[in-house]
């Protein structure tokens, strides 16, 4: 796939010169397939394209994986944000091993450390992709697992759950694939039963919100919100 013939792509405002091997990166991206090997395209003859959308950092970091095959796996939670943008753009590339990786990563670095996803990268990921989203599915139903073992509700995903029906009825179908068996679940309509509520450690029922921590010895992770991933929340995210 290392052929002789090189591609030259200018990413971002600033116009960024990438020289990239055009079978290796063809392979990879259908997108760039469509814009190299259609000879009704331009650039199939200049073997040249821009991308002024596209940001410099999340491209440089495909680029690293392009010739690597390896992401650099998260040291804490606030270098999942590079890997997100990343992950934004191998879809618009369509660069699905790309995306694997990035889910795969991203999910070992919770499940390793023990942690869940914060209320702020739901929201990003929300805002930058769409239903039936491989990324989406990882990050709802970590977040389902979060609530469902939790003595109760913190007021920030509370809140959250009020002002997004979307997210609400994400985290029910989550729940739903666990396929759990009727035994283990509290039937509300038993008497025997105290009615599926929760009365440990004060807890009045199935409204009940906690500010503090809810589970003991597992926390959600609560990241820095920086001005460069809050420009990329709008309204197509989580309230």
């Amino acid at each position: 796939l290392l052929s002789s013939t090189l591609v030259d792509l200018y990413v971002g405002e600033e116009n960024n010169h990438y020289p990239l091997h055009e079978k290796l990166l063809c392979y990879h991206s259908p997108f760039f397939a469509s814009v190299f090997y259609n000879k009704d395209n331009k650039s199939s003859r200049t073997k040249e394209y821009g991308l002024p959308e596209i940001e410099d950092k999340p491209f440089a970091l495909f680029v690293g994986w392009l010739y690597a095959r390896a992401l650099r796996g998260p040291e804490e939670e606030r270098d999942i944000g590079p890997l997100l943008d990343l992950y934004f753009l191998a879809s618009k590339l369509q660069i699905k091993a790309l995306e694997t990786d990035i889910v795969e990563t991203i999910r070992a670095f919770y499940h390793d450390n023990e942690t869940y996803p914060g209320l702020r990268r739901v929201q990003y990921v929300y805002a930058n992709t769409d239903e039936d989203n491989v990324m989406r599915e990882m990050m709802v139903g970590s977040v389902a697992r979060y609530l469902t073992l939790a003595d109760s509700i913190p007021e920030h995903w509370a809140n959250a759950l009020k002002k997004n029906g979307q997210l609400s009825v994400d985290i029910i179908r989550s729940i739903q694939e666990w396929h759990l068996e009727a035994r283990q679940v509290p039937d509300a309509r038993d008497a025997s039963v105290d009615r599926g509520r929760n009365t440990f450690k004060g807890a009045v029922g199935f409204s009940h919100v906690d500010e503090g921590s809810s589970m003991e010895n597992v926390k959600e992770e609560h990241e820095e919100e920086d001005d460069e991933e809050e420009s990329h929340v709008n309204g197509n995210g989580v309230a």
